[in-house]
């Protein structure tokens, strides 16, 4: 993982002061983008612990289309909990983007617009199989006319895949980094997703491409990452998915092997 550690330095050396809207204040810079090529190994971060098991619910949770931690992520995934209302709910996020984006269908028969909503998972996973060549291999959770209805505008905006000599490629445009807390999720939760579609569709996991816009430190960050730069990168681990189509895996299907890291540091978190 030393594609992250190097954008940690990046930021420390080059980021400059810039305010935010949690009032904690940043160093950032604007426009940066990394590579990790799954065929290396899981890119899970090896220099502090991630919990790779809220990776997972909160990836099984999206993919379900669900916006309320009660439906099975409180528990896993407390970072949520700030966000949502007193009924737990956070709005038309993630996983209601990817799975039931709304549109409005002329519908002959009443003579009137009727709501229906749009699978972009099945609608990539489908191109992927049926015409692997397209550019159009889109997912995007930006719905610019649900954003007030959001708990939280998306930050991974979306999402491209890209096949080629039997190999499957992800990009991700991330519109805001958390470089402390946030990226070490987003690269294994999308790498995780990559994994996942590539078994569904025949192919292999390839690299996964995470580009940033406003990519920053918070500064009650520094230290800890300054920790994390004095160690040293160990082997990377591997994941095991069972071979299921991607919206039957569960949470026991996914297997990490051979992760070794060092201690967590513990990260505040700006709201």
């Amino acid at each position: 993982m030393k594609q992250y550690l190097e954008l940690v330095q990046d930021v420390l050396d080059h980021g400059e002061r810039k305010e935010d809207r949690t009032g904690t204040g940043t160093l950032s810079i604007f426009g940066v983008q990394k590579k990790y090529d799954l065929r290396e190994g899981f890119p899970l971060l090896t220099t502090k612990k991630v919990l790779f098991d809220a990776v997972v619910h909160e990836l099984l949770w999206f993919l379900k289309g669900a916006t309320n931690i009660n439906d099975g992520l409180k528990e896993h995934t407390p970072i949520w909990n700030a966000w949502a209302d007193e009924r737990g709910e956070l709005g038309p996020i993630y996983g209601y983007q990817w799975r039931k984006w709304e549109r409005f269908a002329w519908d002959d028969d009443s003579q009137q617009y009727r709501k229906t909503h749009i699978d972009q998972i099945r609608g990539a996973i489908d191109l992927i199989k049926n015409q692997p060549d397209s550019r159009r291999i889109i997912v995007s959770a930006w719905n610019v006319a649900d954003l007030d209805r959001m708990a939280l505008p998306p930050c991974h905006a979306f999402f491209q895949f890209y096949v080629i000599n039997g190999r499957l490629d992800c990009q991700l445009y991330q519109r805001s980094a958390d470089i402390a807390l946030g990226v070490p999720f987003n690269i294994a939760s999308y790498s995780l997703l990559l994994m996942m579609v590539a078994q569904e569709c025949g192919l292999v996991p390839g690299v996964f491409v995470h580009t940033i816009g406003d990519a920053h430190i918070y500064l009650n960050h520094v230290e800890g990452l300054r920790l994390q730069l004095t160690r040293t990168p160990k082997p990377l681990p591997q994941v095991h998915i069972a071979h299921k189509p991607v919206m039957d895996v569960q949470f026991s299907d996914i297997k990490l092997l051979n992760y070794q890291h060092d201690a967590f540091i513990k990260f505040p978190i700006a709201v």
